[in-house]
């Protein structure tokens, strides 16, 4: 189908906005803040929603750091757009060709892994080329644009889900940088991501005086009586007994994962005082949500089991409940006819010079041409979807996890991919995946590919009401088939022990609180 002049103005936009958009990722990338932190990134997304005439809703869904933008050119269908921007603990990494943290940090700090500096900057882009394209052309409607806290830990969707955010729109419009094939410059098709649980265990000695107790004790506590192991023998326990049944929680097929995580506490113990607070998280990828209810239920035993035998009680903290994903074929064409008119990305000679020059750094010979091949190709959405199936039984109807998921039971989405740049043979340290995301040469060209995309499928729909209404009735036929509501019943949990960066008199550094 041909651009309509609308979809030719948004492209020039889009080009136009090449420099605008490259020092926006940078400023992202060197933020590097993680989940429920991104206190600066959020910031700037709202600043500059505001100057360009955005109404912009901060800490929307009670998240600090979430926002909700929304513009309107007049009465007409509303397409959806997002921002994510955290990074990830222990994944400091400078833009540059060698291993390095960013300047002033260690390689504890937080970096940008998939990255999401890119996806923000890459939605931006889209967002403000549509805008000026309705404005020029005189399109009714309106757009909005969530930002998105917290995705490493499946943070804000559910939550954004579950309190309206995503109701209401003609479509939206999900996408990601390529990390995993088959999944590169193409679209979902029917094998969507699957559900996600991830809950913090927190064990808490408040009464070590009572276990154990006997008659006759000078003083509580003393040191000749027996004592309460306390919360870390809770948590020890709690991660053994999980590790040992973990093979038995779920069937040996389709990718399933379960991980932990131990939440530091910054606590210091003395002589015979048993430690009074210890944080355990899970977060398991499953295809369903009945296989998530499971699991759950043999965490929630052992941790009772563990909390009993160390003199603890024990309390469950939600992080996410994100449901499976519903696919949507007319959006999926509608995006995949986008993404044949913009074409794969392309990277340069001096692109491709600075990608030589990270394979020599980490020990393999620079190659004439050092890109995976697929990153410069395009696939089918039916393509990927057969690779995609070739490890899955057929009962398994998702596959990985993604939060994403939870806007697909509000609104017609279409989940797309744009590669980013990955390196041809390997393997590669993760720092140099990290690197390539943040080098302007080597992730501008996914941003301007991936904002083209975005904004000629939001101008299709808002132009062209025969895709708006078939996929508007294939999400209301599919939704009729297996509702499945909001799972989010808890509050964001914005009062963990996050990892964050702090000012202090020794300067700007990265810390784990204490409480």
């Amino acid at each position: 189908m041909p651009l309509t002049d609308a979809q030719t103005s948004a492209i020039a936009h889009v080009k136009g906005a090449a420099d605008d958009l490259s020092q926006g990722c940078a400023t992202i990338f060197g933020y590097g803040e993680t989940a429920w932190r991104e206190y600066r990134s959020a910031a700037w997304y709202v600043d500059r929603l505001r100057a360009e005439g955005f109404d912009v809703e901060e800490g929307s869904g009670g998240m600090p750091t979430a926002f909700c933008a929304q513009w309107s050119n007049g009465a007409g269908p509303v397409v959806g757009m997002y921002a994510e921007y955290d990074a990830v603990p222990a994944n400091c990494q400078a833009a540059d060709v060698m291993r390095a943290p960013r300047d002033g940090l260690d390689y504890a700090a937080g970096g940008h892994t998939d990255p999401h500096s890119a996806l923000g900057m890459a939605g931006l882009g889209g967002l403000l080329a549509t805008k000026a394209a309705m404005e020029k052309h005189g399109i009714k409607g309106g757009l909005r644009f969530t930002g998105e806290p917290a995705e490493k830990v499946r943070g804000s969707k559910p939550i954004h889900a579950a309190k309206g955010y995503y109701d209401g729109l003609a479509g939206m419009l999900s996408f990601h940088p390529f990390y995993m094939l088959p999944m590169c410059n193409t679209v979902r098709w029917d094998t969507h991501c699957g559900a996600a649980y991830s809950m913090i265990y927190r064990f808490i000695c408040d009464a070590p005086e009572t276990w154990g107790a006997r008659d006759g004790a000078p003083i509580p506590q003393s040191h000749s009586d027996v004592r309460a192991p306390g919360a870390n023998d809770a948590l020890v326990m709690m991660y053994q007994s999980a590790r040992f049944l973990r093979d038995s929680m779920l069937s040996h097929q389709g990718g399933w994962s379960i991980s932990e995580s131990i939440l530091s506490t910054g606590q210091a113990t003395a002589d015979n005082l048993p430690a009074t607070l210890a944080d355990i998280q899970y977060m398991m990828r499953v295809p369903t949500i009945a296989m998530a209810e499971r699991v759950t239920a043999q965490l929630d035993a052992s941790a009772q089991s563990a909390a009993a035998a160390t003199g603890c009680r024990v309390e469950r903290h939600w992080v996410c409940k994100s449901r499976h994903g519903l696919a949507n074929h007319a959006m999926a064409g509608m995006v995949w006819d986008q993404i044949q008119t913009v074409g794969a990305p392309a990277w340069d000679a001096a692109a491709k010079d600075i990608m030589r020059q990270v394979q020599e750094n980490c020990g393999v010979t620079g190659m004439d041409d050092p890109i995976l091949p697929e990153c410069e190709t395009l696939m089918s959405p039916q393509e990927a979807e057969a690779i995609l199936r070739r490890d899955l039984p057929p009962s398994q109807l998702n596959s990985t996890s993604d939060d994403y998921t939870d806007m697909t039971w509000h609104a017609p989405t279409a989940r797309f991919y744009i590669a980013r740049p990955a390196l041809r043979g390997g393997p590669y340290p993760a720092w140099a995946m990290n690197a390539l995301g943040g080098i302007p040469a080597t992730i501008d060209p996914m941003v301007q590919c991936a904002a083209k995309v975005l904004a000629l499928s939001a101008l299709r729909l808002l132009e062209d009401a025969e895709a708006r209404n078939a996929a508007m009735a294939e999400f209301t036929r599919r939704k009729a088939e297996g509702d499945t509501p909001p799972l989010c019943d808890y509050d964001p949990p914005i009062d963990f022990k996050w990892p964050e960066y702090v000012e202090t008199p020794r300067g700007f550094g990265w810390h784990i609180p204490s409480g």
